[in-house]
């Protein structure tokens, strides 16, 4: 046996590693290792708590090449740091479970989480096992979740009234970069929703919708079209800007002669070899061109780029087309004009051909930028939100905000049912679970009060981020909803003068608060159940 500690060798005297790097790492176990796992998750919920509620401060990252993001989006914010503690991991993996599950929530999630690990060790402290600690908040987490049914409302979804809807997704929008321009971004993404969603399967297929932006002009030029809107343009300038009942040829395959399939080269020797080669493209073109035209089609969108010799006998054949179009948006336009993608120009033929009312080039400020948009298509649910603003931070921080806007109304329309913000849910669900603690005679009954008071961080956090005072705010919200029995009142964050969020139209889907706790509580439990960590030297 090697002196050296880890190594071992086999019969064959060769050094076998059993455990590398032994010497320089530190083992944690018991209430060390749980208060090194809670450390870490209070750090990470600390750093988002500034960003929650409609006050909340953006962060400012920037990445290893230099690239700057302003965000208040949990998960952006989290995927972006970076963090080397496993437990610290588990939280970026919390707020991104709630962004691929719900779409919103991110920050609000993370925050209830390290608010529940913080209670924990103060349990932890008074010599309360974890387990014990982890039952009881499972327990209350079932009688929030079952208050949270109880306060719920419903807002059914009425097509010829789609304020509620607006309302909700305002909601928010409200503590986005995009604020001032709340409305107008709510009613954009509820107009989008509602031209794709399934009302029978109560789902929405964000396949439908696609977010461009492009950099310049004023975020209230942002727009809904009702089609598709792409990146590029046609592929000659004095190809006709505009076109009118437009069947199109979807292409994916390249606008050029076929080259031989074998290894054999081609040389050209003389002129005439030269005029041979040069006839025979010329030939082919024509051939493409003509198979287009007698499948019926006045527009060729193409995946790949095609040479200027190509591009002339496209312009003198009075063909427009499109080229190097992604694959993405190739499915995009196939799906809204109904047409279907060919492979080879021998499959063109008229049932194959994707039908748009119209199609235009539009171009922008003096830099001349183009875009192709095309409107009016066959299955009108396929639409685009295109955004503007004035560089591309805005532009990235509008499409996170959009993304979030369209979960909260997808999440309508899979459950109707809201409940009020401004931690109105919250306190009600912690009155409910200290009224339960009371009748429990376990010591299970010290962690649901804990869990209680967990809940509370999220109205303290929001009090203390719109420049109030936090315990005052807290307590007087808490004592009115006791004595009048009104599950809707919460912290004033905008300050109109009224703690009743229903008069302020601070609407939250129930689907998106009762994952919060599930997912946070879920993650917290697993914490509590690990009890030993070994770490890299002594950090």
């Amino acid at each position: 046996m090697s002196s050296y500690p880890g190594v071992f060798f086999d019969e064959f005297g060769r050094p076998l590693l059993v455990l590398k790097d032994q010497e320089s790492k530190r083992r944690l176990t018991g209430i060390e290792a749980h208060k090194s796992h809670i450390l870490a998750a209070k750090a990470v919920a600390n750093t988002l708590k500034s960003s929650l509620g409609p006050n909340g401060l953006d962060k400012i990252l920037v990445s290893p090449d230099g690239e700057v993001t302003v965000t208040n989006d949990g998960a952006t914010i989290l995927d972006r740091m970076d963090v080397d503690h496993q437990i610290a991991k588990l939280m970026v993996e919390l707020s991104k479970s709630q962004d691929d599950e719900i779409g919103d929530g991110t920050t609000g999630v993370v925050v209830l989480a390290g608010a529940l690990l913080e209670q924990a060790e103060e349990l932890l402290d008074r010599g309360i096992h974890p387990i014990r600690i982890a039952d009881g908040y499972e327990y209350a987490a079932r009688i929030a979740i079952e208050k949270l049914d109880e306060i719920a409302e419903d807002y059914p979804v009425d097509m010829e009234n789609l304020e509620p809807m607006i309302e909700t997704a305002m909601t928010t929008l409200g503590s986005k970069v995009v604020n001032k321009c709340q409305r107008q971004l709510a009613k954009i993404a509820v107009d989008a929703v509602m031209s794709v969603a399934d009302f029978e399967r109560k789902d929405v297929d964000f396949e439908l919708i696609k977010v461009e932006g492009k950099v310049g002009g004023k975020m209230e030029d942002t727009m809904l079209v009702r089609g598709v809107v792409i990146d590029k343009n046609f592929s000659h300038p004095q190809m006709p800007k505009e076109l009118r009942d437009v069947r199109m040829a979807i292409l994916t395959c390249p606008f050029e002669p076929p080259k031989p399939k074998t290894k054999h080269k081609i040389d050209v020797r003389s002129t005439s070899d030269y005029e041979k080669l040069f006839e025979y493209e010329q030939k082919k073109f024509v051939e493409m061109i003509d198979e287009i035209k007698n499948a019926g089609a006045n527009l060729a969108i193409c995946q790949w780029g095609f040479d200027d010799e190509a591009n002339h006998k496209l312009l003198q054949n009075h063909l427009p087309a499109i080229r190097w179009v992604g694959g993405p948006e190739i499915e995009l336009i196939a799906i809204a004009t109904g047409g279907r993608i060919v492979p080879r120009f021998s499959e063109l033929k008229p049932d194959k051909l994707g039908k748009a009312g119209l199609v235009r080039e539009i171009s922008f400020g003096t830099t001349k930028d183009h875009m192709i948009i095309i409107e009016e298509c066959q299955n009108s649910r396929a639409v685009t939100i295109f955004i503007r603003g004035g560089n591309k931070m805005i532009i990235e921080e509008a499409k996170r905000s959009i993304h979030d806007a369209l979960c909260v109304v997808r999440n309508l329309v899979k459950d109707s049912r809201v409940v009020y913000g401004g931690g109105s849910a919250e306190i009600a669900c912690g009155l409910a679970v200290r009224e339960q603690a009371d009748k429990i005679s376990t010591l299970e009954q010290y962690a649901m009060r804990a869990f209680a008071d967990a809940l509370d961080a999220v109205p303290v956090a929001l009090a203390e981020n719109s420049g109030l005072r936090p315990l005052e705010t807290l307590s007087y919200v808490k004592s009115r909803q006791l004595k009048e029995k009104n599950s809707r009142l919460g912290v004033d964050c905008l300050q109109k003068g009224t703690n009743d969020m229903k008069e302020q139209h601070v609407i939250e889907p129930l689907i998106s608060k009762k994952q919060q706790l599930s997912l946070a509580t879920q993650l917290v439990k697993m914490i509590l159940k690990i009890d030993d960590i070994r770490t890299q030297g002594d950090h």
